[in-house]
């Protein structure tokens, strides 16, 4: 199990909480209520983040009235949708921590489950992946789940079980070897792609999904999973094909 204490930079937290945030405005509030308990489980040394990406409904609103509340809350607002990509990028930028846990601010994962990759995140590991035990979603977006799946380990020869699981907790040293790109959905496969070229040793964890309870998928029209199609093509041809992993060192905040 990791320390309590950070080890690259004084007063720095020893574990990152972030959820990007788009429309969550019925989900985001327990969110962070239930990973600020979580957090005070398993170590004194943490800090909690929201990116909020452009969100039209009242998100902004219900996080302002969090930060009295949660003092280890900070807030990351874009003013336009960056995309899911850019929304995490500004997670990833913003997280302090020794390791950094993300997962998606529409409650379709138990953020409680935190602590079952906590206790993997041992010396020998970079990356504590989650998998769905059992998705719970409509059956077409199941099976389309499956076949994607398939399609992507194969095509960009991905070792872990579960790419479309974003519940992932990953040491910030092993984040800092690349940059990431891109702005979409992509940006997962582009994340666990890097890091697995880069040398990051992996764990898994099956954790549980639930239903979405609040808002809907942005996903499931023919021309945005068109346009992932193309942007999945062109990210194939860089990192597969041209084995570019754009090694450019980012900078350590402190």
């Amino acid at each position: 199990m990791p320390t309590d204490r950070p080890n690259d930079a004084p007063g720095a937290p020893a574990l990152s909480i972030f959820f990007p945030c788009y429309n969550d405005a019925g989900t985001i509030a327990s969110m962070v209520a239930l990973a600020d308990e979580t957090a005070r489980a398993i170590t004194d040394s943490y800090e909690l983040i929201v990116v909020d990406d452009g969100s039209s409904d009242h998100s902004r609103k219900i996080l302002r009235s969090l930060e009295p509340k949660y003092p280890r809350l900070r807030l990351v607002f874009h003013e336009a949708n960056q995309g899911y990509g850019g929304a995490l990028r500004s997670g990833f930028e913003a997280a302090r921590g020794d390791w950094v846990f993300y997962t998606d601010g529409d409650y379709q994962y138990d953020v409680a489950e935190l602590a079952l990759l906590w206790e993997k995140a041992a010396p020998e590991v970079d990356v504590v992946q989650g998998f769905k035990i059992k998705r719970h979603d409509p059956f077409y977006r199941i099976w389309i789940g499956l076949i994607y799946q398939h399609v992507i380990q194969c095509a960009f020869g991905l070792k872990i079980r579960d790419v479309d699981c974003d519940f992932r907790l990953m040491r910030r040293a092993a984040l800092a070897r690349f940059a990431l790109k891109e702005d979409t959905g992509c940006i997962c496969v582009e994340l666990v792609k890097k890091l697995q070229e880069t040398g990051a040793r992996f764990a898994e964890v099956g954790v549980r999904h639930m239903f979405r309870a609040y808002g809907h998928s942005q996903f499931f029209n023919f021309p945005r999973i068109f346009r992932t199609l193309m942007r999945l093509w062109r990210l194939w041809l860089k990192v597969v094909w041209r084995k570019q992993y754009d090694l450019e060192q980012r900078s350590e905040r402190g």
